[in-house]
């Protein structure tokens, strides 16, 4: 039989429950501002976190030049930086030349497989005929048509998003060559600025962050790196177009784990399909699945000092979070976020967590005493 509730455990139950809901809707009305406030600023941040993605790459060989060769910062910044912006612009001259070429094979390409499919869907099992098909085309070609002013929309949205990652990734190039110059002098500064406690606790912080993210970021682009070369070289051994720029996708799409592999061996093994027919489209699809395993099982093990601490549950629920949040680059950011919000769970812990207790010495023999 159960016995009856105990009134001050019950009024404490409740006194504890109202407390912590409390403190949690502040926290979580906290959080809403400082994200509105980080929404209104934007424009300002996102510069700043590309130039801090795109320094934890360009560090390594910035310190090499100025600790092993002695080279000015300045100098040494100025050079790295200079570097960068011409294997990116090389880079983008590499892909655009590819397209432009091979984009009327790719658009045959699609209409034969356009074409292919039809033939396909009007044999059994499905059995559509010609008619069933005209008549779709028709209506998307009526529903495009009453789309124009959408259309056109679309297209000026399109010219200020461009103009908008313009000025972006110039802003982001500048404060990517002061970080580069001035980097090592901002955490004693840090501490400097701030009083009592947070002058040790902020800059470690960020110590342990700059650590992480520069080893998540790099060690992404050393896996990225092997999968479009590996794929790479997979698709130019079957064949297929479009190699280079299918390659870049590949490494690019490395930065978003396990959901970006997926998106750019989708896109490889569609290109294939149109392009070569069903039999390259296997063989391609064997070797994504190839270069995937292996890096799954042989290249991330190799680099995994990365050290986030992060299931591969959370890593995929924080892509599709990140994504429905703020589309592909919320899907970019969705990892280096849960990574840095670890690492400040975990400093956070430490220091609020009792020190362990000395271990006890382990029993034995006293040693024997001198005798005189």
């Amino acid at each position: 039989m159960a016995g009856t509730l105990n009134p001050q455990k019950t009024r404490a139950a409740l006194r504890t429950s109202a407390q912590f809901s409390l403190r949690m809707i502040l926290v979580l009305l906290l959080t809403a501002v400082v994200l509105w406030l980080l929404g209104k600023a934007w424009s300002v941040i996102w510069p700043l976190v590309v130039a801090l993605l795109l320094t934890t790459l360009t560090w390594p060989p910035t310190r090499l030049l100025r600790q092993r060769l002695g080279w000015p910062p300045a100098l040494a910044a100025s050079v790295v930086t200079l570097l960068f912006l011409l294997i990116g612009v090389g880079t983008i001259v590499l892909i655009v030349v590819p397209v432009t070429s091979q984009a009327p094979q790719l658009a045959s390409g699609v209409v034969s497989g356009i074409q292919h499919l039809r033939e396909w869907a009007s044999g059994p099992p499905l059995n559509i005929g010609d008619d069933q098909v005209t008549s779709v085309l028709d209506s998307a070609m009526t529903r495009v048509q009453n789309s124009a002013g959408d259309i056109v929309n679309y297209t000026v949205t399109g010219v200020g998003t461009v103009v908008n990652g313009v000025v972006t990734t110039v802003l982001a190039l500048f404060l990517m060559f002061f970080f580069l110059k001035d980097g090592p002098r901002f955490l004693p500064w840090l501490t400097r600025q701030l009083p009592g406690r947070f002058a040790d606790d902020v800059p470690a912080v960020a110590a342990r962050g700059w650590d992480t993210l520069g080893a998540f970021v790099r060690s992404q682009a050393f896996v990225g790196l092997l999968d479009a070369v590996f794929i790479g070289l997979g698709l130019w051994i079957v064949g297929v177009p479009l190699v280079l720029p299918l390659a870049v996708l590949t490494f690019v799409s490395a930065f978003v784990p396990i959901v970006g592999a997926l998106f750019a061996g989708f896109v490889a093994v569609l290109i294939a399909l149109v392009s070569n027919g069903w039999t390259d489209a296997l063989i391609i699809l064997g070797v994504i699945v190839l270069v995937q395993q292996l890096e799954g099982n042989v290249f991330q093990p190799m680099v995994q000092s990365r050290g986030l601490g992060l299931h591969a549950a959370v890593v995929l629920l924080a892509v599709t979070l990140g994504g429905s949040l703020a589309g592909i680059v919320g899907s970019l950011l969705a990892v280096p976020v849960a990574a840095l919000i670890a690492v400040v769970w975990t400093y956070v812990r430490d220091q609020l967590s009792d020190p362990d207790p000395d271990p006890v010495p382990p029993a034995g023999p006293e040693p024997e005493r001198a005798t005189g």
